[in-house]
């Protein structure tokens, strides 16, 4: 009989662990908010490392999402829509950047935000933007740049 209730105990045990893991995991991905925010559009030149659900940052806080990326096949850009929380008013000279956690991190949105007084509205287009840098044509760079002499 005592292997039965350490089985059950065991049992019980894995299964809070399980839903702990659920709560911690839908609490930091944010789930809940309901969509709340509002859409804005920046095209960038390569968007490498950046996908649908990408974080946008400022100042290295959460504040929404990448929500779509197309390609304009018309300027060979990337088309990015992403959603910023209402109540964060940016300033309609800001600019999007292409970020890098780290030499091995992933990619992210980072808002660079200007001074002007007016501030973005729903729908607009960030016109300022940086591409992401390729790591690999960086260091090619640097391995050849020093044959040259």
């Amino acid at each position: 009989m005592s292997a039965v209730r350490t089985e059950t105990f065991v049992g019980a045990a894995v299964v809070a662990a399980a839903a702990g893991f659920l709560l911690y995991s839908a609490q930091f991905a944010s789930v809940g908010q309901g969509g709340s925010g509002y859409g804005l559009n920046a095209s960038f030149r390569s968007i490498e490392g950046v996908s649908v659900g990408t974080d946008v940052r400022l100042a290295g806080v959460k504040i929404g999402t990448v929500t779509d990326i197309q390609l304009d096949p018309q300027t060979f850009r990337a088309q990015t829509t992403f959603s910023v929380l209402d109540g964060i008013a940016l300033p309609d000279d800001s600019a999007v950047v292409v970020s890098s956690e780290g030499l091995l991190g992933g990619n992210f949105v980072e808002i660079l935000p200007g001074g002007s007084p007016f501030n973005f509205e729903a729908g607009d287009e960030i016109e300022d933007t940086q591409s992401s840098v390729s790591l690999i044509s960086l260091l090619l760079k640097f391995v050849s740049g020093g044959d040259d002499e």
